[in-house]
């Protein structure tokens, strides 16, 4: 166990809450969050994919930090294949740091961000906006210098995030951001209709990922893998562990995996491969060949038939449920996974060392 310096076990003292209250809390609410996006934010969604798309932009630039550019990656994802527009995600530091003013007419400029107050993301919005960009802000907080600097915003309707992983701000992001890219193309997105009552019955089963988390509380290493629209989901869940529990958990598609960090992969080291049923899983299957073939501890995220194949893992319901939407689902049992192996490691996932709410970049 880390050493805890006198602050830290001070504030540990003091609190009275059971650890992980918040985290848990914020994760039961999202079925009731996605429902409330679905009626309420849907419409607003809809009117800004209608202005943006009557600008006609010709490419797309995707902004956003930790949690919000893993939603970003999966807004790439959809645009690129439901859109066909290209898309690239943005180094904001060559704006911020370096001064560097692209052409930017006829490009949407898409920021992510939880809270809206990062310094970098609003001066790199801004700077998008001077340089001819549409600029479109998806936060939590309308009232955020983010929204103030952006032509248009997107309220995620989360409602206020207390424990410091993100959980709710993650999937609200991806519906909403799911609703614009259909709303792009004038469609209503109704394949989203499904996923609050799924998600109801997907974070009902705890016990379940409570067996996986002592399966792997000892863990000192994880991969996470996965292919197509279930990539975003890899890193995600990457992020959680690593920021709630401390194991150091490498993210890869299955692709790159098989570029060279296959080798490190062994018997001892778990891989949890998230399986998005559909093109994405396909693509994904050689991978799950090779690593059984080397031995590994395999745990699957994904549809019943490959969990079976695996030494572990969670079935998704995910009959009938579009493949573009299913990244909201994946993430529910392996943020729940980061919950239960923290707490049973002995630590509060509501306050991870070192972090802050909001991340003052430059």
């Amino acid at each position: 166990m880390s050493a805890t310096n006198p602050s830290e076990a001070s504030a540990r003292l003091a609190r009275t809450d059971p650890p992980g209250r918040l985290m848990a809390a914020e994760m039961a609410e999202q079925p009731t969050m996605l429902r409330r996006i679905l009626k309420e934010g849907a419409p607003h969604i809809r009117d800004v994919a209608a202005e943006i798309a009557a600008r006609a932009p010709r490419f797309v630039l995707l902004t956003a930090r930790g949690t919000s550019d893993h939603a970003a990656l999966y807004a790439k994802y959809l645009l690129e294949i439901r859109r066909g527009m290209p898309c690239g995600l943005s180094s904001m530091s060559t704006t911020t740091a370096f001064g560097a003013r692209p052409d930017l007419r006829d490009v949407l400029v898409i920021t992510v961000s939880q809270s809206g107050g990062s310094p970098d993301l609003v001066a790199s919005t801004r700077a998008a906006r001077e340089a001819g960009a549409i600029t479109l802000a998806v936060t939590n907080n309308p009232d955020s210098s983010l929204a103030a600097v952006s032509e248009f915003h997107i309220d995620i309707l989360a409602g206020p995030e207390k424990a410091l992983p993100a959980t709710k701000t993650y999937t609200a992001s991806l519906l909403s951001l799911y609703l614009l890219v259909e709303g792009l193309g004038g469609g209503d997105g109704a394949a989203a209709n499904v996923l609050p009552g799924i998600a109801e019955r997907v974070l009902a089963r705890g016990e379940e990922v409570r067996t996986l988390a002592s399966r792997y509380r000892f863990a000192e290493r994880m991969v996470i893998t996965s292919r197509g629209y279930g990539y975003p989901t890899a890193k995600e869940a990457a992020l959680k562990l690593m920021e709630t529990s401390y194991i150091p958990a490498l993210s890869y598609s299955g692709a790159d995996l098989l570029h060279g960090p296959l080798a490190m992969v062994d018997n001892i080291s778990p891989v949890i491969a998230v399986v998005t049923d559909g093109r994405g899983g396909e693509a994904l299957r050689p991978v799950l060949e090779r690593l059984r073939g080397r031995g590994a501890d395999l745990c699957v995220v994904g549809p019943a038939s490959e969990v079976a194949a695996a030494s572990a893992g969670f079935a998704l319901p995910t009959e009938g449920v579009a493949e573009e939407v299913q990244p909201v689902l994946e993430i529910l049992p392996l943020q729940r996974l980061a919950y239960e192996i923290t707490l049973a490691r002995g630590q509060d996932p509501d306050a991870p060392r070192a972090l802050a709410k909001v991340t003052e970049t430059h």
